[in-house]
């Protein structure tokens, strides 16, 4: 009898620690997400089931999930970081005043028809300042005309990034690392 409650007693341990080492990974190192929406099409699908990695700065064009102002979270992709300057002209991205080739658009680039693919704009036309404030990135769509972004609700508070993900682990036709 001793043994049968020794033995119940260390499934319950084992139980125990596994439930809180689940819950101590999702909530701080690694969580599932579900993208609500077609912002980051081509490289992105409505659907999709990514990881979230937690730790780490973002760094340029890491596809970052963010707890946007209307208490959604949104997944976009990283233009511009503390300090940068930027500038969209002629459907070219200028940082610094340097131009970034941006291959992860070349697909819509091509399909596109009826002007460009991201309109014109200065970072002060859209915040009202000439670079990203400290603290704070830029965060853009890849479907860039139908993409709620910083170009709307403004640069975005570095406290309210949730974390960067790469990986797609569902459907598994598009199972692999988002570039």
């Amino acid at each position: 009898m001793e043994k049968k409650k020794s033995e119940l007693w260390d499934w319950i341990k084992a139980i125990l620690i596994a439930v809180v080492l689940a819950a101590l990974i999702r909530g701080f190192i690694f969580s599932p997400i579900v993208v609500d929406g077609m912002s980051m099409m081509p490289t992105l699908h409505n659907g999709d089931r990514m990881i979230v990695n937690k730790f780490g700065t973002p760094k340029r064009f890491d596809i970052v999930i963010f707890h946007a102002p209307e208490g959604k979270d949104y997944i976009k992709r990283v233009i511009g970081l503390p300090g940068d300057k930027l500038e969209y002209k002629n459907d070219t991205l200028y940082i610094n005043g340097k131009t970034y080739k941006e291959p992860y658009l070349n697909q819509y680039k091509k399909r596109l028809a009826g002007g460009p693919l991201t309109e014109d704009f200065t970072l002060k036309d859209i915040i009202g300042r000439d670079t990203v404030p400290k603290g704070e990135i830029f965060v853009m769509g890849d479907n860039r005309r139908f993409s709620k972004d910083s170009r709307y609700i403004g640069a975005v508070p570095l406290t309210k990034v949730v974390g960067e993900t790469r990986l797609i682990y569902w459907p598994f036709d598009h199972f692999g690392l988002a570039k």
